[in-house]
Parts: C-alpha cells; structure tokens; sequence
C-alpha cells in the first residue's frame, strides 16, 4: 500500500535541510570568502529547483508559483536562524555571514524581518502550498504574501545602499534581488487571475449599495480611520525629509527618535508610505463612498500584506536592544508610540476583513436598461435570420409530467421504487385520460 505524504510536509521537512548547509558553511572556511558565498547561494539554489523538479516530474504542478513557493521557503529558514542568532537564542551557524556576507544583518531592522520572514512567510507557502496540491484558489492569501515580501524588499533593497551601511556593500547583497523579482512577478501573475467572487442575489446587491456611508457605521469608522492614517502618513513624510517646523523637531526628538536612525530603513519607509501608502489610502476612501470598486477586494488584501510586514519591522526595531539606546523610543513615549504604530498596522487588516467577508458593496451591477440585452440581441438575431428563430423540436415529455417533480425538474429516477411509483402512477393517469375521451 503506497502511502502519499502531503506535499505540504515535504515542503516543510526539506526546508530544515538549509540547516546542514548553513553549519557545514560555518565551519569550512573556503565557503566563507565574500567572494564565495552568493557563488555558493546560487548553487544552493539551483539544486534546491533540480530536486524539487526531480521530486515532481511524474506530476508536475500546474502551476510555476509552486518552485518559487519551495526556494523561497527553503531561504526561510535561514533567515530564522540569522534571527535567532542575532538575539543568541543559537549559535553555530551564521557567524561567517554577518562577517563577510551581509554585515547590515546586526541591525534591529534587518532582524525583526528575519522574524517576520522565518515565521510569517515560512507558514504562507506550507499553507499555499497544501492548496495549491488540493486544487483549491489561494488567490486571496497569495496577495497578502506578495504585499508583504514585495514592502520586505522595497524597504530593505534601497535602504541598505542609503544608509550607513551603503559602503559595505558585499557581493552576497545581488542575492536579494531574486526575492524582490519574485514578489513582483508573483504579485503580477495574482493579480492576473480571476478574482474569488462568491455568489450573491442582484437585489442584495443592489440593496446593500443604495445604503449612503452615514447608514453603514462600519465603513465610516475605516473611512475616519483611512483619513486620520493620511494625515499621519504625511506628518511623518515632513518629519524624516527634516521640515523645520516645531512640531517635526519636536517629534522626531522627543517621540519616535528611531526616524532619524542612520541605518536608512526607518526613512525610506517613510517614504514610500508617502508616495505610495497615501495615494492606496485616499483611493480605499473612495472605494468605501462609491460602489461598485471591484478592485477594492485585491487590492486591500496587498495593502494589509504591506503594512502588516512594515509595521512589524519598524515597531520591533524602535524597542530592540539591537538598536542604539539614542535612538530607542523614550520610556516615557513608549505606549504611546507602539500604540499608535499598532493601530495604524491593524487599519488595513480590519479594511481587508470588511471587504472579504461583505463584498455586496463593492460588486458590480447590471444597469437595469440593459438587464434584457442578450435575450434582444437573440430576438434581433432570429429576425435577421428566420430560419435560426424557429424552435427545434423538443422531445416528447411523459405524460405525468406535471405529476412527478423529478420529471418536472429534469431529474430522472434514481431507484427501481421511483420507477415503479412513476409506472403507477402514469397508468392511473392514462385511465383518467382514456375515461375522460370516453
């Protein structure tokens, strides 16, 4: 008997091979050259995609996303070791890397999204991955996972070269690129696909989006909540491009110091909130005033991918001990700022919810002059065409056709009990027929 593991756990258990990778790199010293390593990554790689290739041959999988799924859960790993050793939770395995590989991995920055990749990510592939060998859509979870691992490398690609750490720049830094290439290209290939859109009655539909924003509480709780987010977005966009005004000093200073951290990650992030966090948040309050934005369904799931992995990354790094104590969110400040960074993390996460689980408003609809269109077009088409107008002959129906409900609604009996029910009773009524002629 031939036992069939689920691709999910094969998934999973060779993942914890990159353990023996990376112990066996730590301890020869010719792997540790800076020269060597992205030279030994690249092979790594390439045989982690020859043997899954080789694993699934006799039943490829449909879809290409799924060896982008297993090289990236494999890198999973060791990005949770970098973590782990970093906070001396193990030791053993990464001490070459921070050397000679990527110094800029000592920072409270580039530790939290190792967290965020070895946990966060490592678990989307095993999950989209067990759909994706069921057969069933992960769309939905797809785009969170792109939202996220394209806002992990929009922040961490440029904000290595702007910050202090930009005249270290070792050759292992090129390995980053594939991970930015493959969010994007997974990013495109999801938002290709058809959307999951669960069926819903017109009348509710239309129903639910004659409702004005004031008689939907919940959307003008996201819609003050989007607004007050903009307008954090940009005071925080003035306060790392230096504004002079008061309040700015004031902040940075006295409030979230870890802005001006010269590791460069903090500032760029702030950033790109501003030029493209903003835009997405005035165009969700649009999408919660007018109905019918079908595009509001992905691109909420994006955004809260987005910011769930950015937040996490700059919350965690303005209180960790890796970062210096000047640059540290002050005692006093300290709930107050997490409080506010949690809250503008969990915005976007309670849009998304609102729009996968009651998307009535954000369907379209069919205008109602143009309800009847195909059966005109039919009736324009007969006219030009007589002869396709006439009616095919139907085939003769039972005669207790009206009497028996499987007959009535195109079933056909099912057991020899329906059958002779059926018999008995188009008997009884060709004797009513037949007496009735009489």
């Amino acid at each position: 008997m031939k036992m069939n593991i689920p691709q999910e756990i094969c998934v999973y258990f060779f993942s914890l091979s990159a353990l023996g990778v990376l112990y066996t790199m730590n301890n020869v010293p010719a792997f540790q050259h800076p020269q060597v390593i992205p030279v030994v990554g690249v092979v790594v790689m390439l045989a982690v995609f020859l043997v899954v290739y080789l694993a699934v041959r006799h039943r490829p999988p449909k879809d290409p996303l799924f060896y982008v799924f297993v090289e990236f859960s494999f890198t999973c790993v060791i990005s949770l070791v970098i973590a782990l050793e970093q906070d001396r939770f193990t030791s053993g395995f990464m001490e070459f890397y921070q050397k000679t590989g990527e110094p800029y991995v000592v920072t409270a920055y580039a530790i939290m999204m190792s967290y965020w990749d070895g946990v966060v990510h490592f678990l989307l592939y095993l999950f989209m991955v067990q759909r994706m060998a069921n057969e069933m859509s992960y769309r939905s979870m797809g785009l969170f996972w792109a939202g996220s691992l394209l806002a992990n490398m929009a922040v961490y690609v440029p904000g290595i070269i702007i910050g202090k750490y930009g005249a270290y720049i070792c050759p292992t830094y090129w390995l980053n690129f594939p991970f930015l290439f493959g969010a994007l290209w997974g990013a495109i290939s999801l938002f290709n696909r058809p959307r999951e859109l669960p069926i819903i009655p017109a009348d509710q539909v239309a129903a639910e989006q004659k409702r004005g924003l004031l008689s939907r509480p919940l959307d003008l709780l996201l819609v003050l909540f989007l607004v007050g987010a903009m307008g954090f977005t940009i005071f925080r966009g003035f306060v790392v491009l230096d504004c002079p005004l008061d309040s700015c000093f004031t902040y940075i200073y006295q409030y979230e110091p870890y802005l001006k951290d010269p590791v460069g990650f903090p500032r760029f992030m702030m950033l790109l909130y501003l030029f493209y966090g903003l835009p997405l948040l005035a165009l969700f309050v649009y999408g919660l005033w007018k109905p019918g934005c079908t595009w509001m369904l992905d691109w909420s799931l994006f955004f809260a991918g987005a910011i769930a992995q950015s937040q996490w990354c700059h919350t965690g790094a303005s209180v960790h001990h890796r970062t210096p104590f000047t640059y540290r969110l002050p005692e006093g400040r300290w709930w107050a700022i997490v409080g506010v960074n949690l809250l503008y993390a969990a915005g976007p996460q309670l849009l998304a919810l609102r729009c996968a689980l009651r998307p009535a408003f954000f369907l379209k609809t069919v205008p109602a002059d143009r309800a009847d269109a195909p059966e005109e077009d039919q009736l324009t088409a007969g006219a030009a065409n007589p002869a396709s107008s006439a009616p095919s002959p139907s085939p003769p129906r039972p005669l207790h056709h009206r009497y028996c409900g499987n007959h009535r609604s195109g079933r056909r009996p099912r057991t020899g009990r329906h059958a002779a029910g059926c018999d008995r009773l188009r008997t009884k009524t060709e004797e009513n027929s037949a007496g009735e002629s009489v």
